[in-house]
């Protein structure tokens, strides 16, 4: 007699050959909207083991709750900003994500964004459609031999810093210790490490503790020849704050994958030809989906057996 495979509800947009990849080992419920994720919630409470989700689409306490059968929480990518963590583990809950799976995706991601908006490219681009020569054009930045300051050495931040490295670039971090084991400069201060970079690459946890950890102050820091890069979460920078030091020439550019807005384009940064926007595409590629799909499965498939998860939160 065949075992019954453990209950699977997915929250987050997945694929249907990624959802393929979970069928041998689980039965999934697909609930990708509010409205299909409160039908299931309340329809298949009893058989639910494992929620699959991602940050910034989360869990709550009171769907946790709701989910008396309820053994494993997991994070698809790295993020878990909207899961209610301290309650999982209150209630005994597994935790699990993704770290790892799509870091090289995402710190590629950020140099896309810089190289695009330092460099111009975009608007260069359009320039070039329309006939013009570089004869009457500015002269766009160099990127190689300037200082990066990356705001979070996690797995991110430290691919990202070795991307900088390939480019000749003086690399300080800020975060909240200094890591003796990394030979660039630590910075307690983050409007000093602004104050001493050219470009500030923010790859932080999103959350309460970050909102707006980007404001006036440090994009006052980083200054009119300084460019900005987001691909962590959208709340680690203050919108507003941005729109305006950019309108008034206070801030060279910035390179945007999160925004807070999302899934909405930022209103206050649409006519700006300074910014550059991508759809929170920095950790999706075939490669990196594929990853993370499969470290849920680890995960998963080593819980279910009673092992410890490859990846615990």
């Amino acid at each position: 007699m065949s075992v019954p495979r453990p209950q699977v509800l997915v929250l987050n947009f997945m694929a249907p050959h990624h959802q393929a990849l979970l069928a041998p080992y689980f039965e999934v419920i697909y609930a990708p909207t509010d409205a299909l994720r409160a039908a299931h919630i309340a329809a298949d409470a009893a058989t639910i083991r494992a929620v699959l989700t991602i940050g910034s689409v989360g869990l709550t306490a009171t769907e946790m709750d709701a989910l008396p059968a309820l053994e494993l929480v997991c994070a698809l990518g790295v993020g878990f900003e909207n899961i209610a963590i301290a309650h999982a583990r209150a209630r005994g809950l597994a935790l699990a994500n993704g770290a790892g799976t799509n870091d090289d995706c995402v710190a590629d991601h950020a140099f896309a964004l810089l190289l695009a908006v330092v460099r111009n490219v975009p608007k260069l681009d359009a320039q070039c459609r329309q006939g013009l020569w570089r004869d009457v054009l500015p002269l766009p930045a160099s990127v190689s031999q300037r200082r990066m300051g990356i705001v979070g050495l996690g797995g991110i931040g430290h691919k990202v810093a070795q991307r900088a490295l390939g480019f000749g670039m003086q690399i300080g971090y800020h975060g909240r210790t200094p890591q003796p084991q990394v030979a660039h400069t630590y910075f307690a201060d983050l409007v000093a490490l602004a104050a001493w970079a050219d470009f500030l690459v923010v790859a932080t946890p999103g959350g309460p503790a970050t909102r707006h950890l980007v404001g006036a102050e440090v994009l006052a820091a980083l200054g009119a020849d300084g460019y900005l890069v987001n691909v962590s979460r959208g709340s680690v920078v203050d919108t507003a704050a941005l729109a305006a030091a950019l309108r008034a020439g206070q801030l060279a550019g910035a390179g945007l994958d999160v925004y807070e807005s999302e899934p909405q384009p930022p209103a206050e940064l649409l006519d700006l030809d300074t910014v550059v926007l991508t759809p929170h595409v920095g950790g999706w590629s075939p490669q990196a989906i594929e990853a993370s799909v499969q470290r849920f499965i680890e995960n998963a498939t080593r819980h279910f057996a009673g092992l410890a998860v490859v990846s615990p939160i």
